[in-house]
């Protein structure tokens, strides 16, 4: 689910948490939400992982609206709190909008889209070896 990739300045971009559309995701078929929560735009990530904890969760841990790459360690922080209501197996970790693009501009470089990947690998390396 994407907020908007219209703009690269955070305070124009939608805002709220995920509560109003639960009862529509728990009414859809299916077994991974993928949903923006790098930005503290998305709001409390319970109240997601107290609805959906059936489900699984591609999580949105990196901003391609911003140039610099997260630092893994924010990452694995944020995957540590999804922890708190899905089995490590439930949870994939995404780009928020999948590096969404328009048709006549990507939102973000190549080379900072890749960073953020690098730091998504590092974080993802981390967790493996301490969660399995």
């Amino acid at each position: 689910m994407c907020r908007g990739n219209w703009s690269r300045q955070e305070e124009v971009l939608l805002t709220g948490d995920y509560h109003a559309l639960l009862p529509a995701f728990r009414e859809m078929k299916v077994d991974q939400f993928v949903l923006e929560y790098a930005t503290p735009r998305a709001g409390e990530l319970g109240i997601v992982g107290e609805a959906l904890s059936d489900r699984e969760l591609g999580l949105g841990c990196v901003n391609p609206r911003t140039d610099e790459a997260e630092d893994p360690a924010t990452i694995v922080a944020r995957v540590e709190e999804a922890l708190e209501y899905f089995r490590p197996e439930q949870i994939w970790l995404n780009p928020d909008c999948g590096f969404g693009c328009f048709a006549s501009r990507c939102v973000n470089e190549e080379e900072h889209a890749a960073a953020k990947l690098r730091s998504m690998v590092v974080a993802s390396q981390e967790l493996r070896e301490k969660h399995g």
